[in-house]
């Protein structure tokens, strides 16, 4: 089956996959191809580029910066891009705080932010879970007492990922303890350099950095950093994660990294022979294409029927499935590396290749891609509820 679109969606798509594969720095394209960590400087190079364009946040209004285009061509910029090698948007700046500041925030906070934080000059961090508020969000206990001017922050975030690169950080928390937990939440930013505010890294099994907690010991921010209402944080949590979600079904990158699967299993084979011919690898791979293709039809008919803005029931699918599937392929590649798999920590000058080194690593990070941004557990609840109509 080919996807036919229209003469107008086929040139947007090939403007996007010129720019995407000429302009954005080919050092850049090429660690996202590896598999490997992205630098700072290089998220940030990568940014700057596309907000140079205009095309770094197309999800904003149009006076913030962003465009307007249709779901469809989103959706095609989101894909074109994975297919390239680019790195989406900073998801903190883009998809998160930018358009919740662009709804709810006032004009100030609007001219204040918004230019910077879609050129990444200011790198935004997320301060929502807690140690015993992860998916249950509403239990939140870091506080925020109004004291004139000012709110004085105290409390713990944890899960804080690239916190250690943060310029501010946008950070839900308590400022009513006396009603309903959702009632009592307030959107409030916070300069990280603020006296009171320590990062600490967790490490991670493989030794990296990805992750944080950040602590606030009677930090003093001023009331005009409070995003619209006090107490009406939840609301803008909820708008922010409806907008986390979008484009969650990463078909583009999972198209590539098989692709990626299938050259490596070329030479996988003992003394660097092909593994293509085994009858059940073939079929695996087989599968894992159409499970893609049947992937990528539900995000278009998804987009068809988001023309309105509200999300689609069929999104939880695509999260579902999506994740599902950048497991599989991960799991893929490991498998094709056999024992090689387990030389992550070698050095460049063994006779591992890149691929495989990179292989388990990869693997265990998309561990995470099930959890984050609403439970696999949860998209089943929804899609019982809210597709199958079978109710508890």
């Amino acid at each position: 089956m080919k996807l036919q679109l229209s003469d107008e969606d086929a040139a947007f798509r090939e403007e996007m996959h010129d720019f995407f594969t000429t302009q954005i720095p080919q050092h850049i394209r090429d660690t996202v191809a590896a598999r490997r960590e992205l630098s700072k400087e290089q998220i940030v190079e990568s940014v700057q580029v596309m907000n140079a364009a205009g095309i770094a946040a197309p999800n904003w209004p149009v006076e913030w910066g962003g465009k307007d285009w249709t779901p469809l061509q989103r959706h095609i910029w989101h894909e074109e891009m994975q297919l390239a090698c680019v790195p989406p948007p900073l998801a903190f700046n883009h998809s998160m705080v930018g358009p919740v500041i662009a709804a709810f925030g006032s004009q100030e906070l609007k001219e204040r932010f918004l230019a910077k934080t879609a050129n990444l000059d200011i790198w935004w961090s997320q301060g929502f879970s807690e140690p015993d508020a992860g998916s249950d969000l509403a239990s939140l206990r870091t506080t925020a007492v109004k004291e004139g001017d000012e709110y004085v922050v105290n409390g713990q975030k944890t899960w804080t990922t690239l916190g250690q690169h943060g310029d501010w950080i946008f950070t839900l928390v308590r400022t009513d303890p006396d009603v309903k937990k959702q009632a009592g939440i307030s959107f409030l930013l916070i300069d990280m350099t603020s006296p009171g505010v320590e990062v600490r890294p967790i490490e991670l099994i493989d030794g990296g950095h990805e992750v944080n907690e950040v602590w606030f010991d009677n930090v003093r921010v001023p009331a005009e950093n409070l995003v619209g209402e006090e107490n009406k944080g939840w609301d803008y949590a909820k708008f922010l994660l409806g907008n986390e979600r979008v484009g969650v079904a990463p078909v583009g990158s999972t198209k590539r990294t098989l692709s990626q699967a299938k050259e490596y299993a070329k030479t996988a084979g003992p003394g660097g022979t092909s593994l293509l011919e085994d009858p059940l690898l073939a079929a695996q791979i087989t599968d894992l294409e159409n499970e893609l293709l049947a992937l990528e039809l539900t995000a278009l008919r998804v987009v068809a029927n988001s023309a309105d803005g509200k999300p689609h029931p069929a999104s939880s699918v695509l999260k579902l499935r999506g994740t599902e599937l950048q497991q599989a392929v991960t799991e893929l590649i490991v498998d094709l590396a056999g024992p090689a798999s387990l030389a992550s920590g070698a050095g460049d000058g063994s006779d591992v290749p890149d691929w495989a080194r990179v292989a388990t690593p990869n693997y265990l990070n998309y561990r995470k891609a099930s959890i984050y941004g609403g439970s696999n557990e949860v998209q089943r609840q929804i899609i019982a509820g809210t597709i199958l109509g079978l109710r508890g």
